[in-house]
């Protein structure tokens, strides 16, 4: 029998950043990765002089103090002030911030709009943002934004960032793909995507006309909820989240950078690509994440759970319990709960909660919210099944059942929702949303025993 010169020999992974090309598995991992070979120092993050003759700069996405610190070290052509000049105040109509209240628009309620039409006019991640509600307030940095984008044209030589808030991107049709200093993300409906509070990034449309919804997070970022007694499996796996390798671009080309600060928009000009960060390490960092790898928990005996077992990613705030922003899927799962009212039970809550439909049927409104249509139903206001909804989970038979091809998500937060004028008066706001419940009957009649 032949055998190995050496039999401790070990084979070696042929993919040791990971097993998606172009990603490092891991949320919240302290993350390492160069374009170029030996542009990362080791063991020190600030050398006296950096290989290639680049500039080492910290990107903090908490106060140096912070417990545990966000931080990432970047390596870069050129330092990001070379990436600020003069600023210039712009508007963009359409996006809006906390704190937005019109006088004239009633927040109070329930509310069912259809998906925003494109438009016949060319729009681009900027220009095509419509903020739907604002919650909070962006200057105290708590709170949120809901907006719906819609994109067909790329950002060429046009580079944005927010110091506002981080983005959680969710799209709904369309391919799009952010440029961001830190790598290359490419996202899809059923992919999400976290682009953090001050990452400088383009976005380019790989398929249009797009169309998808935002969570603008004005406070502490998202992180994966605790799991208390579930314990360490199900939901969303630390692992399936993909940061972007590294990746940069050497091009002396007019640019213009936009930021939007406390709500306001401003542009810079500069003469070259600001995406120049060679090497990088750190925690701070954009991520993907593919929803269909969201594994459900639920009841497999009686009664229908919180919908809290559904979260995929929160947002705390100061009040231990109540997020300032939860991010909640529903997707496709079994249902096998044994005399029980399967779909959502009617409630009115502190959270306001705000739905978008990515694709299929949602099993308390099977009629009406469509996708890519979004609801809003706001904090102590009660909400719950349509007629036919409460008809068919009432009377069905309760073997086992698939909630199949479907999938709905929740942004859901302790503050009020306001809707802006957009979503209030253009919008394809469906009037004749309240009346779903008008044709629910009085069924007590005193006799005992009745169902």
């Amino acid at each position: 029998m032949n055998r190995p010169s050496n039999p401790h020999m070990l084979t070696q992974a042929a993919t040791p950043v990971g097993t998606h090309a172009g990603y490092m598995p891991g949320f919240g991992n302290d993350f390492e990765t160069e374009a170029l070979p030996d542009a990362l120092p080791q063991g020190m993050n600030s050398p006296q002089r950096c290989n290639y003759g680049l500039y080492g700069e910290q990107l903090s996405g908490t106060a140096f103090t912070a417990n545990p610190p966000e931080r990432t070290w970047c390596y870069r052509i050129r330092p990001s002030v070379k990436h600020s000049h003069r600023y210039e105040k712009i508007d963009l109509p359409y996006w809006k911030s906390a704190p937005c209240i019109d006088p004239d628009v009633i927040s109070l309620g329930q509310y069912r709009w259809d998906p925003v039409p494109h438009s016949d006019e060319g729009l681009n991640w900027m220009t095509g943002m419509r903020t739907m509600t604002t919650a909070g307030d962006v200057n105290t940095q708590v709170g949120m934004a809901c907006h719906i984008y819609l994109a067909t044209e790329s950002m060429i030589d046009d580079y944005f960032f927010s110091a506002d808030s981080e983005l959680l991107v969710v799209p709904q049709e369309g391919r799009l793909r952010f440029a961001t200093e830190l790598g290359i993300i490419d996202l899809e409906p059923k992919d999400i995507a976290i682009i953090p509070r001050g990452l400088l990034y383009r976005v380019e449309v790989l398929e249009g006309p797009a169309r998808g919804f935002v969570c603008e997070n004005y406070g502490q970022k998202f992180e994966l909820p605790g799991r208390g007694p579930i314990g360490a499996n199900c939901m969303a796996n630390p692992r399936d989240f993909k940061a972007p390798v590294a990746a940069f671009e050497d091009r002396e080309v007019p640019s213009t950078v936009t930021i939007k600060w406390c709500g306001q928009f401003h542009t810079t000009k500069i003469g070259h690509s600001p995406l120049d960060v060679v090497a990088w390490h750190g925690n701070y960092a954009p991520y993907k994440y593919d929803l269909r790898n969201y594994c459900p928990v639920g009841a497999i005996l009686f009664d229908h759970p919180d919908p809290s077992i559904f979260t995929v990613l929160t947002a705390p705030s100061g009040q231990p319990g109540t997020a300032n922003i939860d991010f909640v899927l529903f997707r496709e799962r079994w249902m096998v709960m044994e005399d029980t009212f399967r779909p959502p039970w009617y409630h009115k809550n502190i959270m306001s909660e705000l739905m978008g439909n990515i694709y299929g049927q949602y099993d308390a409104k099977p009629q009406g919210f469509v996708p890519g249509g979004t609801s809003l139903h706001n904090m102590m206001i009660p909400h719950g099944p349509d007629r036919e909804a409460f008809d068919k989970a009432s009377y069905s038979n309760l073997g086992p059942d698939k909630l199949d091809k479907t999938m709905s998500f929740m942004f859901e937060t302790r503050f009020p929702q306001h809707l802006t004028p957009f979503a209030a008066k253009e919008a394809p706001l469906q009037d004749d949303y309240i009346d779903c419940w008008t044709s629910l009957e009085k069924k007590f009649d005193g006799t005992p025993g009745k169902k």
